[in-house]
């Protein structure tokens, strides 16, 4: 549709008679209900004819629905109201067909149009008829019916006029009326002040109903189809309304031509324009006050939304907390499911797992009163089946926090059962003791439940030294206590547990502590591992050490212990050990140390006196060693073979172990390395402690001995049987009952098997290695095992090993095989063996490497010796004497220099002595270069001096044979 010169719109289709015709019409129409004038509003020109299919039929009342419209709009009826003058202005433009512009209106310099009028010539000229008149103005209610007040009404017909359109009406009875509607106020509605509005698509059209002639109708009341927003005198810039741009097409063309054409002067122009102009600020409020209330409501919704979550999501949270209660800040434990939760101060799980597994699902009850505990633990109990008791413990450091946990079991078929979480992202277990697999960290084994007791490595499922101390890199530590039977499962057919288990058996916990089995343990929690680890192990052991200790300490650092290699009676001579040390002195290099004797020096085991028939002149042979700077040491064992003299007395002195419920005459028998049968003594029997005290301390006067080696064996080395004068708790109970009868007047410098740590000067010896490759790769997973659980002073076995023996092809191997000593290590095991036996506590000799007759062998031997007295001695010394204030290990896994770096964590085949040196010695037969990881700071190279920066790898590091890998630790501010 395009716009003609006189600023209506005309329609794209049909004829041009057929135009003017259609026009006519509307013309008619609009007269038709005298001053009651209403106004079709036009629609865009993109919307084209508002008509159905072709455009000619139009739109029915019926179909139209009614009226529409707002109730708003429609205000004081004094407001609309039409002057003379503005009824003379509306009648001269219904009495016209064609118009002019406003624009054509103003370059005229005066308004005055010429209307023509093909069908019924008007016979007064607009001009005349456009001049105010003295006539009575009709009243108010006739006139504002239908009017609004942003639109001017047209005025009023004589009686003749309606008769006139009336009968035009008649002759075009087909005639319809125009209406467009705009796509941009399609969804509007208007009313009128008499007729409700209804929502309708389409536009209603008027008709009128005329029954009798001249004959003055009803008022027939009709909506306006014009929105208040339509105001306006001529099409207005383009206005944005919430985002929607309002252009002057959604202007009513009607509106737009009606008012121009009303204008006479430019002062009504100037009035009339001021007034639409005043209509733009109410439109934007009106649209302003919609758009407030559409997101009111928008915000309403949302909020009730939002609500309706919080409540959903505050019933569950309550229902949770009811079963996930909270206990001593950072506990959580759900009630029904008996899942456990251990936080952190930032709210992070550090420890998941449940308690009670697998044993009931009941819900449990709060304990009686009578079962309450008096130190304020909080008490459960699920009904005949168990009680668990939870409290808080009191610590050292307030960064430490302990939890204690105690299960009461009320039936002898409950066995209490703890599990925890040990996935890969719950970080790395470690402690507990070296496990069968010779697993480092020890949450890379998998075993079932096992009694957590010493035993042989090759053939139990622990070793030779536990603890019952378990630490997690996340920093959380599991201390159980020792009165618990305790059994230890983990990750049993890949199921990630770290399990506890209380439980009585018929051999490692049959002495009944209580009537049913118990588990009670603590679990603590501190910032990070190294923090919680210093802060939970043993403190100075200082106490009760006197000067001769310190030296032996210092002795056992600085020299090497040369045991005599005997694996019969027969190979343990006076002259052996003459030969021995004699080689010792003349290889130069190598320094004198500790003499250790195993336990052939007697005829038979538990004799307690030299054999007679070997050692003669023994007396004089110590001496001579003492004056060549040798120290004497014996291994002594508290078993007593059945062969030996002293068997007799101990059996009628009731001196031994006896049989359990059997009279304390029958000795409880066993077995021990090369013996076949022996006999155990009774140490929690006071006339035991005194017979034997009086052995060896003759020993000690007769001979010149320096110190004793004690060769507990293990937990399976007590007769399965036993029965002791006083209850022992488990049969690992011994050596501590031993050591605390004997420590103060025997000078005591190694134990075999431990599970405390014993007073130094005691070391605690490494399990027996085999003799090969394999053997060499355990050792040190196993001095970081025994340094997490608090053993500072370790002692490993000689270099080459301790016996040779296809344990892989062996379908069970038994704890008392009498293992003999090896025969010549292959040359370059012996060399990585040496290489790596340097940086240890103690070096410990068996075969010389004078043996070899090899010059290499000797050269890289007293290389290695240069760099222990010069390098590494000064490091022992200083971190032994901090073992000693803290109870921190010399030889120390990498994540004790930084608990936070990750790649510290694992590593099995590296350590450290105390923070001032790394060792990566070679563990694979010709091996000659190695991944070597250096934690944060600057490191000096051992092999050739450069300064390397930390918290790196180095890949692929070079190691000669005749080479090993160490960095030591350089000061803080060193710079490249």
């Amino acid at each position: 549709m395009s716009h003609t010169p006189s600023g209506y719109h005309r329609p794209s289709r049909g004829s041009k008679d057929g135009h003017e015709e259609h026009f006519d019409t509307v013309h008619e129409h609009l007269l038709l209900e005298g001053d009651k004038i209403p106004f079709v509003d036009s629609e865009d020109e993109s919307t084209g004819d508002s008509t159905d299919g072709g455009g000619n039929e139009p739109l029915d009342e019926d179909r139209t629905g009614g009226t529409s419209g707002n109730a708003s709009d429609c205000e004081d009826d004094e407001d609309d109201v039409m002057t003379e003058s503005q009824e003379n202005l509306a009648m001269a433009y219904v009495n016209r067909y064609r118009m002019p512009s406003l624009a054509e209106r103003r370059n005229q310099g005066k308004l005055t149009v010429t209307i023509e009028n093909e069908r019924n010539p008007p016979e007064r000229v607009l001009a005349e008829e456009a001049k105010d008149k003295h006539t009575e103005l009709k009243s108010i209610q006739d006139r504002a019916v239908g009017l609004r007040r942003n639109s001017i009404s047209m005025p009023s017909l004589t009686n003749d006029d309606l008769q006139a359109l009336h009968q035009a009406r008649v002759d075009e009875e087909e005639s319809k009326i125009l209406v467009i509607e705009s796509p941009s106020i399609s969804t509007e509605i208007t009313a009128s002040p008499d007729t409700p509005s209804t929502p309708v698509s389409p536009k209603p059209m008027l008709h009128y109903d005329d029954d009798s002639e001249g004959e003055e109708k009803p008022v027939n009341k009709r909506t306006l189809f014009r929105s208040s927003r339509r105001g306006s005198i001529a099409p207005l810039p383009a206005l944005r309304l919430n985002d929607k741009e309002m252009m002057a097409n959604d202007f009513d063309t009607q509106s737009v031509v009606s008012n121009q054409a009303s204008i006479t002067s430019v002062n009504s122009l100037a009035s009339l324009l001021k007034e639409k102009m005043q209509n733009v600020p109410a439109m934007i409020r009106k649209k302003r006050r919609e758009t407030k209330d559409y997101k009111l409501r928008v915000f309403v919704g949302m909020l009730f939304l939002i609500i309706v979550f919080l409540i959903g999501y505050a019933n569950v949270m309550y229902q949770q907390k009811l079963l996930a209660r909270s206990y001593f800040e950072n506990v959580k434990l759900q009630k029904t499911t008996r899942a456990l939760r251990i936080l952190d101060a930032k709210g992070a799980d550090l420890l998941t797992g449940v308690l009670g597994v697998a044993s009931f699902i009941e819900k449990p009850y709060n304990c009686l009163a009578e079962d309450l505990r008096d130190d304020g633990s909080v008490c459960y109990e699920w009904n005949s089946m168990a009680r668990l008791y939870m409290n808080s413990v009191k610590t050292a450091t307030p960064e430490i926090k302990c939890y204690s946990f105690s299960w009461e079991t009320l039936t002898d078929n409950y066995y209490p059962t703890d599990c925890f979480d040990i996935g890969e992202d719950r970080g790395f277990w470690y402690g507990g003791g070296l496990p069968r697999g010779i697993d480092y960290p020890l949450s890379k084994a998998s075993f079932d439940f096992a009694p957590f007791i010493t035993g042989d490595i090759n053939a139990q499922q622990w070793g030779n030294a536990v603890k019952r101390y378990f630490l997690n890199s996340k920093g959380i530590a599991i201390r159980v206590d020792d009165r618990t039977p305790l059994y230890v499962s983990i990750n049993h057919n890949a199921n990630n547990k770290f399990c506890l288990q209380g439980r009585n058996d018929n051999f490692a916990f049959v002495n009944r502590l209580s009537q049913y089995p118990e588990l009670n343990y603590e679990i603590c929690t501190g910032p990070d591992m190294k923090t919680l680890h210093n802060g939970l192990l043993q403190k100075s052991l200082w106490d009760g050490l006197t000067e001769n200790d310190n030296a032996i300490i210092k002795s056992l650092l600085r020299e090497p212990v040369w045991q005599i290699p005997a694996s019969s009676q027969e190979e343990l001579t006076e002259t052996a050990i003459y030969n021995y040390t004699e080689n010792v002195i003349a290889s130069g290099y190598l320094r004198l140390g500790h003499v250790l004797l195993n336990e052939f020096w007697q005829k038979h085991i538990g004799d307690f006196t030299l054999d007679a028939d070997r050692f003669a002149t023994l007396e004089d042979t110590v001496n001579i060693l003492h004056r060549r700077g040798f120290r004497i040491s014996l291994s002594i064992q508290p078993f007593i073979s059945t062969e030996s003299v002293n068997f007799l007395e101990t059996v009628s002195k009731k001196l031994l172990i006896y049989e359990r419920e059997s009279e304390r005459s029958i000795p409880a028998l066993t077995r021990f390395k090369s013996l076949a049968s022996a006999g155990v003594i009774d140490i929690t029997n006071n006339a035991t402690v005194t017979w034997l005290k009086d052995k060896l301390q003759k020993i000690v006067e007769n001979l010149g001995i320096d110190s004793f080696y004690l060769d507990f064996g293990n937990a399976f080395n007590i007769p399965r049987y036993y029965q002791c004068s006083s209850m022992l708790e488990n049969p690992d109970q011994y050596k501590n009952v031993f050591m605390s009868r004997f420590e103060g007047n025997l000078n005591i410098f190694g134990v075999s098997s431990a599970v405390s740590v014993p007073r130094p000067p005691a070391f605690v010896s490494l399990p027996p290695v085999n003799s090969s490759w394999c053997g060499l790769q355990t050792i040190i997973p196993t001095l970081l095992s025994y340094g997490v659980i608090g053993f500072p002073f370790v002692m490993p076995g000689p270099v080459g090993g301790d016996f040779l023996l296809p344990t892989e092809k062996l379908h069970k191997m038994y704890s008392f095989y009498s293992l003999a000593s090896p025969p010549l290590p292959e040359v370059e095991l012996y060399i990585r063996w040496l290489q790596m036996a340097t940086f240890l506590p103690v070096l410990r000799f068996t075969h010389l490497p004078s043996e070899y007759k090899n010059d290499t062998v000797t050269e890289i031997a007293k290389e290695l010796s240069a760099i222990r007295q010069k390098t590494v001695v000064p490091l022992l010394e200083k971190y032994s004497s901090e073992a000693m204030d803290e109870g921190l290990p010399i030889i120390r896994p990498l994540w004790m220099m930084d608990s936070t770096d990750v790649n510290c964590l694992y590593i099995d085949d590296e350590f450290s002595i105390g923070d001032g040196m790394i060792v990566a010695p070679i563990l694979y037969r010709a091996d000659i270069s190695r991944e070597v990881y250096l934690p944060h700071g600057v490191w000096k190279d051992g092999i050739d001096g450069s300064l390397r920066k930390g918290n790196r790898w180095i890949h692929n590091y070079h190691v000669p044979r005749d080479k090993v890998a160490y960095f030591v630790k350089m000061p803080d501010n060193t710079r490249f």
